[in-house]
């Protein structure tokens, strides 16, 4: 959990940060009668320590923490690809105290790989901020001899049933991106499924598969090795930590599974206060674009999103139905 920040550090640190030291003149008329927030914000991130995720969080939590003069408690609870935490707060009181900061596995996909969830994303949640958009690498063994999108389309279409993809679990982004290139070839390519990207990084360098998705904190060492071929990245934008790797669509890959990517959001309780929401929302957006998350977020090898409520789910309807695509055609299903 994030250390409380007692008074007078959220004094300092309001100060340091040019911030007026009265809530009232940072809060809406509504908001300051109400004399939100009033006591510690709680932060459920659904997955264990130590991850992306969880580090990602806790940069945030410390600014807003500052920012709204409240402690902010980062509280990890783990378990079934991201669904104990995420039902957590899906069942809390949407008050304004309990947020969940977590990838779109389980505000969105989770939603197409089990035949149940205990919550349901759309009906129990609302969108806070979209913090970052979580691109990845597409990256094979150096024996592979393409160097670009088309020609690794054209060499797989040209081995079929001889090649293996990697993945770090079904129903993941490296699975269902992997599956549908096969399909789009008719390769049969072989889906391996790992523990973890570790695992499957060793696997690939040491030539067990021919190819995988991965992100590019995991993959840079490899490919600055020499051990790893990096292809080009998911997303719209190119990755600032790999900034001469084109993108897939710049390339001519048109499908939309390589414009889409991976993400990390909050979310709260459905009837969550709108002014809560906004306020919130706006503290987000504006520490995401402070020089030093900014820099931090590159070299995590994500890129900025700082979205409102409404841009968040403008973005959440017209990827979730490729999200939906992906899982049906590569037939994954999960089980709690």
């Amino acid at each position: 959990m994030l250390k409380p920040l007692n008074r007078r550090e959220l004094l300092t640190q309001a100060g340091s940060a040019g911030l007026p030291l009265c809530l009232g003149a940072l809060a809406s008329p509504a908001l300051a009668q109400q004399g939100y927030p009033n006591k510690p914000i709680r932060i459920v991130v659904p997955f264990n320590a130590g991850g992306a995720t969880d580090v990602l969080t806790r940069l945030i939590g410390e600014k807003l923490s500052a920012r709204l003069w409240q402690p902010v408690l980062v509280d990890n609870r783990g378990g079934a690809g991201g669904i104990v935490g995420t039902d957590n707060v899906a069942k809390a009181a949407p008050d304004g105290y309990t947020f969940v900061v977590s990838l779109n596995s389980s505000l969105m996909t989770n939603l197409f790989l089990y035949d149940k969830l205990p919550y349901h994303p759309q009906r129990d949640l609302t969108l806070v901020s979209q913090f970052v958009n979580a691109p990845v690498t597409l990256v094979v063994h150096p024996s592979v001899p393409a160097k670009n999108g088309p020609e690794l389309l054209k060499y797989i279409a040209a081995n079929k049933g001889k090649l293996s993809y990697g993945s770090w679990g079904v129903g993941s982004y490296a699975h269902l991106a992997g599956y549908s290139m096969s399909e789009s070839q008719k390769a049969d390519m072989v889906h391996a499924p790992y523990k973890g990207e570790a695992p499957m990084l060793q696997e690939l360098i040491g030539g067990q598969i021919q190819m995988s998705y991965a992100s590019a904190l995991a993959a840079k060492p490899h490919i600055e090795a020499g051990k790893l071929k990096l292809i080009g990245v998911t997303g719209l934008k190119r990755m600032a930590v790999l900034p001469n790797a084109p993108t897939l669509t710049e390339q001519g890959l048109t499908d939309e599974f390589y414009r889409i990517a991976g993400w990390i959001g909050m979310a709260a309780p459905a009837k969550t206060p709108k002014d809560i929401i906004a306020r919130v929302s706006s503290e987000i957006q504006r520490i995401c674009v402070m020089p030093e998350i900014v820099e931090r977020i590159s070299s995590m090898g994500f890129t900025v999103a700082a979205s409102t409520p409404e841009a968040f789910a403008a973005a959440y309807k017209k990827d979730s139905p490729v999200w939906e695509r992906l899982v049906k055609t590569s037939g994954a299903r999960l089980d709690l």
